[in-house]
């Protein structure tokens, strides 16, 4: 939303202007020479925290000297800015205009009081000028306010300032810094570093600074030594993240989530997202970091709220929502974590994650075997096709053999398959679809009759098959399809819309008694989805038997025969069923379904229920979050009135940040602060493709970069890259954490 000047006769916006805009003082002195210098009669009764979240002045009303411009990208005002610009006469001039701004009649205390406040400032001006004029002749200060420089001292940052023109390329292009030097291998290697190079070039490209700082070096010696390089990276690191915690401290309400485990030459670490909204109203999840993924889930969860709180400077108090994308082990692991801060914060509910379809979920978080190897298979199906066009193609002919009496089923798997299909909601049922067409696929690649593929490529084809073609894999995926059938739709509607999210909150008792009901006649389920998995099995030329494995470990019992049906039914259907019922039940608490309840407030939903939804009861969760919450019920009467008798050619607004980008909706200040909140739950979905950019690059970094260049500096700044970076500031922050550095420099 766009900010609009408070003046009188102004009519500037934040949207059709290039200049600052300010917000008025917190410090109620200050706040009121602001309001007093304005004329508006109707500010005098608010107060300093009011005026500061609502009201602002645009950079016309400010003497150019009150302004200082930090940075090409930050403008501020000196702390004793007063505005003295004004137009108190120009709507005079139209007496037919309505002005909203009344501008407040003088009394002649008031003048009074005026002439003798700027009498004083005019001293104080006068005497800060003498002060000025005489520090300067003294070589002090420059007229900037600012310490000189020496020569050597501008030098040598102007020296930092090209080092992280560097670092930047660097991390924006996921360079490595040393090349293909393994760690504790340089001595080994026969070509410069990628920094050095980049030195060398900068250096030949004409780069003054640089050429005078190495000409006297060594042609053989490393001009930065790697100790450096890492300071220097991680300098530029935090001041890219410190931009990004900015924006998610203003917002005040966040919630945290969690990708899968990742790899790096340090140890397995976690990457960590920060969803808030940000001043333009716009929900957004950006990458902070890689944390290290070290220790109990004790240790686990401190260090996360330590990174949190202390690390970042956000308040655990704030954080609204949490969600965790992990399998297998480790999402045994987030869950216990999970666990442990919502028992510690009760209001960070534990949710799914918007990116992340609520089928694929439950199943990444079911602590079965032969679950977790179907996960595994898919994802590793996924990434396979992915390689190459080449083997796209070779997977659509294979659907042409299977699918050759059905061409409508055949071209719409084709396509299906070219757009992330593991990801998808129907999943299961589509990878029971393919497996006669992957198998074939396969066997066809590893036996590679036509030299078409290379070693690499047909090792991981010979690797999927053998997968494929076990029995334990096509009863698991077809228990699985059939299992979470139930919940395709519901899982769906969480992701849609937000009147489909409201009404999925509600339809939650019905998908559980579903379950239960399967539950309850396990015996008639389990055999029409065993009879399903024999049959396919049967086509694919695949034994039906019992795991190798129960043998091995039943060796030393009793000879009792187990037959196959029974088998599956005890360790897998059953098993399945109930911890797919019971991790429901645990990602649905009660504050989370309140929370979706209170969608309700999305005037689009409001008129699907005729205007008859209470809030109020649902409101308790955020009670402490509204500014007036003891005005709640009056004003939800309002909110609802004023969309129940909108005009004809007005439309309902249909999500939270189309309400949120309203004008008027600051009138409501407890609905606004309602809408804030529940925006940053991790369940809704991202309004657009750019908020979800972050998790598509931090995949990218992953499936691109060697574990053993993986660099978690290098991470923040190359995911992050469209993030505006500060050198000079940059450069202060190097000088003050490492002021030995200047000293050794400046010798």
């Amino acid at each position: 939303m766009p900010n609009f000047c408070a003046a009188p006769n102004c009519t500037r916006k934040s949207t059709q202007s290039d200049l600052a805009f300010f917000r008025f003082p917190r410090d109620p002195e200050r706040c009121q020479l602001w309001v007093e210098n304005c004329r508006r009669a109707d500010l005098e009764d608010k107060t300093a925290d009011q005026l500061n979240k609502h009201y602002r002045l645009c950079a016309k009303h400010f003497e150019p000297s009150m302004i200082c411009k930090t940075s090409p990208y930050r403008t501020v005002l000196k702390d004793t800015a007063v505005p003295t610009i004004f137009d108190l006469t120009s709507h005079l001039n139209n007496p037919h205009s309505r002005h909203r701004k009344r501008i407040k009649e003088l009394t002649e205390e008031d003048i009074r009081r005026i002439k003798e406040r700027r009498l004083q400032a005019s001293r104080e001006k006068a005497q800060n000028k003498e002060n000025e004029s005489s520090e300067s002749q003294e070589g002090n200060v420059t007229k900037d306010d600012e310490p000189s420089l020496t020569p050597e001292e501008k030098e040598l940052r102007d020296y930092l300032k090209s080092l992280f023109e560097i670092v930047v390329v660097i991390g924006k292009q996921n360079i490595p810094l040393n090349g293909h030097t393994e760690s504790g291998e340089e001595g080994e290697c026969f070509t410069p570093s990628n920094f050095q190079a980049l030195l060398e070039y900068r250096i030949n490209a004409g780069d003054e600074v640089l050429r005078r700082r190495f000409e006297t070096t060594a042609v053989n010696a490393e001009y930065c030594p790697s100790e450096q390089q890492r300071r220097l990276l991680e300098v530029c690191e935090d001041c890219i993240r410190e931009e990004l915690l900015q924006e998610a401290r203003e917002s005040r309400f966040f919630s945290l989530v969690t990708g899968d485990l990742a790899e790096f030459p340090e140890g397995p670490h976690i990457p960590l997202f920060l969803r808030f909204v940000d001043q333009s109203h716009v929900l957004r999840e950006e990458f902070i970091e890689f944390l290290p993924f070290e220790g109990d889930e004790e240790a686990l969860t401190e260090r996360l709220v330590s990174q949190v709180g202390q690390k970042w400077g956000l308040n655990m108090d704030n954080c609204r929502g949490q969600a965790h994308v992990s399998s297998g082990v480790f999402a045994s692991k987030m869950k216990a974590i999970a666990t442990r801060l919502t028992e510690k914060y009760p209001l960070v509910v534990c949710t799914p994650c918007s990116t992340c379809a609520l089928n694929v979920y439950l199943a990444n978080n079911l602590l079965l075997t032969g679950v977790q190897v179907v996960m595994s298979t898919l994802r590793r199906i996924g990434l396979f096709f992915s390689k190459s066009p080449l083997l796209q193609a070779e997977l659509d002919h294979a659907i042409s053999i299977f699918y050759q009496g059905n061409e409508e089923k055949s071209n719409e798997l084709k396509e299906t398959c070219r757009q992330d299909w593991t990801e998808r909601h129907d999943l299961f049922e589509l990878a029971v679809d393919l497996m006669e067409s992957l198998l074939l696929c396969m066997d066809s690649i590893h036996d590679n009759e036509e030299l078409k593929w290379n070693d690499q490529i047909t090792n991981d084809a010979y690797m999927i098959s053998e997968s494929l073609a076990d029995f334990e894999f096509v009863v698991t995926l077809v228990v699985l399809k059939n299992a979470l059938s139930f919940t395709r739709a519901f899982g769906k509607n969480l992701q849609g819309p937000t009147l489909d999210v409201f009404f999925a909150a509600s339809s939650l008792t019905a998908v559980l008694h579903s379950l239960n009901e399967v539950m309850d006649n396990i015996e008639v389920y389990h055999e029409f989805w065993f009879e399903e998995a024999v049959n396919l099995s049967d086509a694919m030329d695949v034994q039906v038997r019992i795991p190798r494995l129960f043998f091995r470990k039943q060796r030393a019992e009793t000879g009792m025969e187990i037959q196959p049906e029974s088998y599956f039914k005890e360790y897998l259907t059953v098993p399945l069923m109930g911890r797919i019922i019971q991790e429901l039940k645990d990602i649905f608490s009660e504050n989370h379904l309140k929370a979706l309840k209170c969608l309700s407030l999305v005037p689009a939903v409001m008129g699907q229920l005729k205007f008859n939804a209470s809030e109020e009861s649902n409101a308790d969760l955020y009670r402490n979050d509204l500014p007036n919450p003891d005005t709640l019920p009056a004003e939800l009467h309002c909110w609802r009135i004023k969309w129940k008798h909108r005009g004809k050619e007005i439309s309902l607004p249909s999500t939270i940040h189309d309400t949120m980008q309203l004008a008027e909706v600051k009138f409501f200040p407890n609905v606004y602060a309602f809408l804030k909140v529940l925006c940053t739950l991790p369940v809704l979905k991202l309004e657009n493709a750019k908020c979800e950019a972050a998790w598509k690059r931090t995949r990218a970094y992953l499936a691109d970069t060697p574990v053993n260049h993986r660099s978690k500096s290098l991470a923040v700044l190359n995911i992050n890259y469209d993030v505006k970076h500060d050198l000079d500031l940059m450069v202060d922050t190097y000088i003050k954490l490492h002021p030995e550095q200047e000293s050794e420099s400046l010798e």
